[in-house]
This record gives structure tokens, sequence and C-alpha cells, in this order.
């Protein structure tokens, strides 16, 4: 489905000194390797002159000198539980909070509000903190063994922590920033509701109580990374009065398809992330510990930890051994998460990226959100989920997130006729390519492809379990493939992509090259391509499986290989063969009927059965993505029977499985296919 504005819908582009609407690009002619690739319509990604003034904006003089930080704040619940927070305010010469009131800028997260001052104490120390940002935005090691580190360094410089922690620079702009520690966390008490209906109700309750405040002139924004942007855009689809606009930085729309049970099986980093927040909850925030001993509240901050000491891990734990815990199923669990998109009325600017935990969420909130480009903005980088904002506000790059979220603000809280509706709407980072802009995703004009795996030898994958080819012809015959599980995801992008990141320091394997992967895989490879090919939008591959046992379980990737061998991967996607089953009325397709994404229903009760030896049909949905591939690069899919740790295989499928050999089916008669949206003829 491409989402687009409707006539009338994208208000007039007022003259700037930005960059002009970009003319469409004419198709070149094959061989031409220096003729521009066409870009979304509107041109330019780094916002142009209005964007140099948002900076100039942040990094010039304050209207305020200084900020206040009250770190002990307390905010009483309608069932009676003290939650606490930390109020920012614009401070005077003497530090004294201003009496003014202001917009305010609320963020719910379970963090720990003393990990967020940590962050806020070092980069704002006036011996090192400046220099440490400059030192972050330096640090270049692109081309070097090192490359995955500089992702990570440049998110100091990016301006992503700001919408994370505290801002002082937007507080001292004129605005009053609260922060509040969730329901179980931090120094808050009652018990962890990992975004259930209690705790929305709190989200819903905080803005009434900061709306009512002498400080806050009664209206706000909410702002957050991660789970605090799932949090903004669940409280913003309550439509709580005096909600002006959202600012989420990866945030998640459908939890269990992007990372609780992709496909049906469990990802690693639930638990790794679960008991990270376990931990920090047990941790007394310094700065209230003092005065919470003498004063007894320690005391009943301690009765609730105990009572809930590790928050649903051991429910996890249960479920991944029995298969009897609804988590571990799409449950109405979930549905009771899942914000309500639909629902949310006031501009919302979107941050994601193509290999974030929540890879699919951010062009999908986008297409759900129901109002016009322009009040809606989505920006999707080529990265993870703890780089967010790497490399942003450098040469070409779309401005520091700390930028956007200042003018996005000002726009839409103080009305402030700054230009930032008519940046984007979409921005995305083409994966091979550069920073774009324009109207909607997928790209205007791409068109359905349909891609056959065959047996016939495509001489580019001798590393791997199997060779073959993929193209336009279908396979001679009938032959089945056999792959067998291992433990190569643990050095792939699959494993970057479950630890958020992290491990994208450790070198080339973890991040762009999976040939040490593809070397337990079955491999499927284009031609070279005769002409820059664009593919944009929802993947989906179609399989015809055999497992010995009753369940099977396949992980795959698709895949950039260029002329020297090297295959990086765009996207990928995962699914156990009992949960095939899926919606069609909530699956995507294209306008001449191909599917393009299945949503598999993922429950207990519309699992199928598996036969053993009996070839069956999977269609498998892969995340949306943005690539190009040059002349001379092939496009590839990689078919494996397990991406350990990404992809967990619970206790009961294991036993099914009963040692499971697998095999693909190449069968003319049951053909395996990929389909996807592509622009160019790159003549396969």
């Amino acid at each position: 489905m491409t989402v687009s504005a409707e006539p009338g819908d994208v208000p007039a582009i007022r003259p700037t000194s930005t960059a002009p609407r970009a003319v469409p690009v004419p198709r070149r002619t094959v061989g031409d390797r220096t003729a521009p690739l066409p870009t979304l319509p509107l041109g330019d990604p780094t916002g142009g002159a209005d964007a140099l003034r948002w900076t100039q904006l942040v990094d010039g003089p304050q209207r305020y000198p200084h900020v206040s930080i009250d770190r002990d704040v307390e905010i009483v619940m309608s069932d009676g539980v003290t939650l606490r927070a930390t109020v920012i305010r614009p401070a005077d010469a003497m530090r004294s909070a201003v009496p003014a009131a202001h917009p305010a800028i609320i963020s719910m997260n379970p963090y720990n509000r003393a990990l967020l001052d940590a962050i806020d104490t070092a980069l704002h120390n006036p011996v090192f903190g400046r220099g440490l940002r400059g030192l972050a935005g330096a640090v270049d090691l692109t081309g070097t063994p090192l490359a995955g580190v500089t992702g990570v360094t440049q998110t100091l410089s990016g301006g992503a922590l700001e919408v994370f922690g505290i801002n002082r620079s937007l507080v001292r702009s004129g605005y009053t920033q609260v922060i509040v520690d969730v329901r179980g966390t931090g120094s808050s008490h009652g018990k962890w509701q990992i975004l259930g209906a209690r705790e929305q109700q709190d989200s819903v309750e905080i803005c009434e109580w900061v709306a009512e405040q002498s400080w806050c002139d009664g209206t706000f924004g909410l702002a957050g990374w991660s789970y605090s942007a799932i949090n903004s855009l669940q409280a913003a689809d309550k439509r709580p009065a005096g909600l002006k606009a959202v600012f989420a930085v990866e945030g998640c729309e459908d939890i269990v398809r992007d990372i609780y049970i992709t496909g049906g099986m469990p990802s690693l980093f639930i638990p790794i992330w679960l008991g990270v927040v376990n931990v920090l909850k047990w941790l007394p925030n310094p700065a209230t510990a003092a005065g919470d001993l003498v004063d007894g509240k320690a005391l009943h901050w301690l009765r609730h930890r105990v009572a809930s000491p590790a928050t649903e891990v051991g429910s996890l734990a249960w479920g991944f051994l029995t298969g009897r815990d609804d988590r571990i199923y799409d449950d109405p669990y979930f549905d009771e998460r899942d914000p309500e998109v639909e629902r949310i009325d006031v501009p919302t600017f979107l941050f994601g990226a193509w290999h974030d935990l929540f890879g699919r969420s951010a062009t999908s909130v986008y297409q759900h959100l129901r109002m016009a480009p322009g009040r809606k903005q989505l920006v999707v980088a080529d990265g993870y989920h703890i780089d967010a904002g790497a490399g942003f506000g450098g040469t070409g790059n779309p401005p520091r997130v700390d930028v956007l979220e200042r003018a996005w603000f000002d726009r839409w809280l103080k009305d402030i006729d700054n230009g930032v509706e008519h940046y984007g709407p979409v921005t995305l980072q083409q994966q091979g390519g550069s920073w774009t802009s324009g109207e909607s995703f997928p790209r205007p004009g791409a068109t359905v492809r349909r891609l056959e795996l065959t047996d016939a030898c495509s001489s580019t994958a001798d590393h791997a379990v199997f060779d073959g080819a993929l193209g336009t012809d279908r396979p001679r015959g009938r032959r089945a493939l056999g792959v067998r599980p291992d433990t190569r995801g643990l050095r792939s992008r699959d494993m970057t992509q479950v630890t958020a990141g992290i491990t994208a320091m450790l070198g080339r394997d973890y991040t762009v090259d999976a040939r040490g992967q593809e070397a337990g895989g079955l491999t499927f490879t284009t031609a070279p391509a005769r002409e820059r090919t664009q593919i944009s939008g929802a993947m989906n591959l179609h399989l015809y499986v055999s497992t010995t046992g009753n369940e099977g379980t396949w992980a795959v990737t698709v895949n950039d290989v260029a002329p020297d061998g090297t295959s990086t991967v765009l996207t990928n996607g995962a699914l156990t063969v009992s949960n095939r089953a899926y919606d069609k009325s909530r699956s995507e397709y294209a306008e001449d009927g191909t599917l393009l994404s299945p949503y598999h229903h993922l429950s207990r009760r519309r699992k199928l059965p598996v036969p053993a030896d009996v070839p069956v049909p999977i269609d498998i949905d892969l995340v949306p993505t943005d690539a190009v591939l040059d002349i001379g690069h092939r496009l590839r899919v990689d078919v494996y029977a397990s991406s350990f740790p990404r992809y967990l295989t619970v206790v009961p499928d294991l036993l099914r499985a009963r040692g499971r050999r697998q095999a693909l089916v190449l069968d003319a008669k049951h053909p395996s296919h990929l389909s996807f949206l592509a622009i160019g003829a790159p003549g396969w």
C-alpha cells in the first residue's frame, strides 16, 4: 500500500531559501553509471536554509540563561500510587525558576531517572562535557575493522540523547520539561505494568496534572525514545486535553511482530531487556535517597519492589519452557499494549531505522496516522536502535534530532512559522544510497517484481550450503535442499539487530558482510544489475518447505551482493511453520493482488499442524525497506533453518521438531519466489 497525500491535504509550500522541488529524473539508458538516481520528489533531506535557522536557534543564545531542576516531584495517581518525576524549568541569572508559564514536554520511561541524571551531568559538565560531544562527533573509523564504533559514538553528537533525557537548550528557550519514572520503576511506587492499561491511565493522569500546574500554560507535547516513544503514542491515542504534538524516536505499534515473537519465535532481546529494567528499578535515586530514608518513603518503595522483584521474568521463562503462557502468542495482553495509532489527531514526528528492533513500526505508524503529510513526518535511517541520530547534522544528512524536536514543538506548541511542516515529510536514508526526501513510502512509481528461486548455479556463493539462482525462470523438476540449524547467527547482522546495535562495534561480519552466516544457509542470487534499481516497501518470500519433525523454523534475509562478493543484509524475516496461517483482511497487497506482507495470526488457536516429510507452502513477511542496487550488484535471498539468537524456539516446538532436518523444496509446480516493489530495469 502506498500512502500519500489526498488532493488538497498538503499545505502549500511557502517560499523559503531551501532547495526547490526536484524535477523528475528521466529513465537512464543501460550502462549509464553517472546519471542520478530518481529520488523522492521534494528534494532536500537536510532541510536547507530553514534547518540552518533551526540549528542556530538551538546552538545560539537562549531566552533564559539557566535551568532549574527539581528531582523530587511527587504525582499521586487516582489509585493512590505515587509516581516520582523531575521537572526542569527555565531559570534566571540567579538560577531561580522563572514564574512564567510555558508549554510542557512530557516524557515517561522505565529506565530510572538516575540514569538520565548521569547522562545529563556528563554532557553538561563544564570541564569535559563539550569536549565529549566534539570528540564523539569527530570519531570516524569508517573503512577500518572498527567502523561499527562510529555509529555508536556519533549518537552522542546526533541529538537523540536530549530527547531521551534532559534537554537543557529546549527548556532555556521557553519550555518546561517533565520526566517521570513509570509505575514500579526508578523511584516511583507500584508494580511495573510494562505499557499496560494502568500505566496508560497513569500517562493520561500525568498529562492532566501537568496541564494544571502554574508553570504550564495548559499545553504540552509528548516526547521519547524507544519505550518512552511507545508510551507517548499510547498517551496520544487517548487524546488528553492540552496535547498539541508528539515527537517519537524509534517507537512501536506492533510489539508482537516487531520483537516479542517475530514469526512465532521469541527474541533474545526481551529477556535481556527485562533483566536490565528489573535491575535498574532496584537502584535508589541518589538525588532523593537520603530524604526518602528519613521520611519513610524508602520503606514504602521497598515493599513495592519486593512484591514484584523481577516483573514478568518468571512468566516469560515459564512460557518459553512450556508454551503455556499467553505472552508467547499474539494475545489480548499485547492488544492492550499496542498504541491505537489511528486515533492520534495531533502532529506527530516519527523516527525509525531499517535495522531497528522495531524496524516495521516507523513506516507502519506513518501509514496509519490519519492526517495530512506535513502534520505527520517520518525519518528512517540506515541503522539500529542505540545509534539513533548518528551522523545527523553532518553534510548531506538531516538536522540533529534535538534540532528537529525544537523546531517541531516551536511550530505546534508555540505556533511559530518556521517551515518544519514542509520538511520531508518522508525522509529516508536509502540503503546503498544516500538521504532523500519526498511525499510517501513506498516510493511513487515502484511496481511489483517477482523473482523465482531455482536450482541453477549462480557461481557467486560457493561458501554456502547451496548456491542457487534468483530470476524469472522457474526450477526444472523437483529438488529438496536440506539445511540444518546452526549458531552462525551469533556473528551476523541479526545479532546486531537483536542487541540493539551493540555488536556493530565487533566488525563487518556483524554489519555489512553476511558471508560467514551464509556458510550455513541456502543462497539464491540474481545476475548483476544492468541498471540502478530501487527497492521500496514491503516484501514477501513464498517458500515450499518440509521437515522431518512436526515443526519447522525458517529465517530469511534479502541481501545486496557487491561485485567483490560482500553480501549485505537489507531486510529479514522469520516464521515457524505452524504459524503459517495469516489474516488476509489485515495483510498488505499490491494493486495487482500480489501478496507483499502477510499478517500471521501467531495465536495459540490458529496454529496449523505440521505433517512430517510433507511439503507445505509458507509466506514470510520481511521488514519493509528502501534500498538501491547499483550497476553490477546482485540481489540475493538467504534461507536458514534458524538464526540464533535473533529467533529463539520455545521448548515445546523443539520437542515437536524431534531433531528435525528441514528442506526447501524447489518444485516447478509449487514455485518459491520473492515478491517486492521496485523502480528500474535491472535485466534479471
